[in-house]
């Protein structure tokens, strides 16, 4: 697969996500490397993550039919998981963030950072 391809391929995803992506989601998933490459001969776009319910990587895949492909791999066995092979450019944020960090019960997530900012809050008054 010609290079140059694949690195713009990444560079669209990457741009896709953070501007439909709000930031403070973005924060929470802990990302700390991005890198372009080729996933099942697909371009793609990997993303090392440290979220709440996956730690590993994520890599989202521009397939044929110009849908993306989202997967998660496990930093120990390096297994894929497909959580979903027809995600529009403005889906991406939600289905990586339910997959990752969020899940799929918003009143578990919501009390769960509820008791993260009291966490912080009480470190910050000591």
């Amino acid at each position: 697969m010609n290079e140059e391809y694949v690195m713009q391929t990444a560079q669209t995803i990457r741009q896709q996500l953070w501007s439909m992506t709000p930031f403070s989601i973005l924060m929470s998933w802990g990302i700390t490397q991005l890198v372009a490459t080729t996933f099942r001969n697909l371009p793609a776009l990997r993303m090392k993550v440290n979220g709440r319910l996956h730690s590993g990587y994520v890599i989202i895949a521009l397939n044929g039919s110009d849908y993306y492909e989202v997967y998660l791999l496990k930093q120990k066995d390096g297994e894929a998981e497909c959580v979903h092979n027809e995600v529009c450019f403005d889906e991406l944020g939600d289905i990586i963030d339910c997959a990752i960090e969020s899940g799929t019960d918003k009143e578990e997530y919501d009390r769960f950072c509820s008791r993260q900012i009291a966490v912080l809050v009480k470190a910050q008054s000591v």
